[in-house]
């Protein structure tokens, strides 16, 4: 299949949650049949905090560089963040104001973003609402043309149910449920990307 997918794991721990999550949607993915996937993490996070410094497009550094090159190359994008005190990360939203602007507008451009929240208890839409929020402000402040898949998806006690190569640990109803967020995302993409 010939649709391009990016999945982003927000977390900037090592073995994250997040990180297991975003393996475990690439697994789904490529057991569909799915070949071009992309998959960064956010372990080597090193933007700099608005007002603090900026991203110098001609000087990415290696994190920058990964990242702004799968993001780049996703028609369809899996965001995965992880929620703590019932909030998004805030390395995502840094970086989300860091690129949120002309130098790096074709990031919003023509793509299909699709979020899930990830808590080691009973948790994860927090995340996923602000996040919505947040790009949506930004596909419309930078006039670009993106649409976000309104279904998200809540990894609740994440530890229990993948390990940390991405495998299923057995609840019928995670997996189940993580493949319908994964298959509407697609359905949605299919339509706005044409694939």
């Amino acid at each position: 299949m010939t649709l391009k997918i990016s999945i982003i794991s927000t977390s900037p721990r090592e073995n994250s949650n997040s990180l297991k999550v975003a393996k475990r949607i690439k697994k789904v993915l490529e057991n569909q049949g799915f070949a071009n996937i992309a998959l960064a993490d956010f372990e080597n996070y090193d933007i700099p905090l608005v007002g603090q410094g900026e991203i110098n497009k001609e000087q990415l550094t290696n994190f920058q560089e990964k990242l702004i090159n799968t993001w780049a190359s996703g028609e369809l994008l899996f965001f995965i963040v992880p929620e703590y005190n019932w909030f998004t990360s805030p390395q995502l939203i840094n970086a989300v104001h860091q690129i949120g602007g002309e130098p790096f507008s074709h990031l919003f451009d023509n793509k299909v973003f699709a979020f899930c929240g990830v808590s080691s208890g009973r948790g994860g839409r927090m995340p996923s609402i602000e996040m919505t929020m947040l790009f949506n402000k930004i596909i419309s402040f930078t006039n670009t043309y993106s649409v976000i898949s309104p279904k998200v998806y809540e990894s609740h006690e994440t530890g229990k149910n993948v390990d940390e190569n991405g495998n299923s640990l057995g609840n019928t109803f995670y997996d189940n449920s993580l493949v319908q967020f994964i298959d509407y995302s697609l359905r949605i993409a299919e339509r706005w990307v044409g694939n």
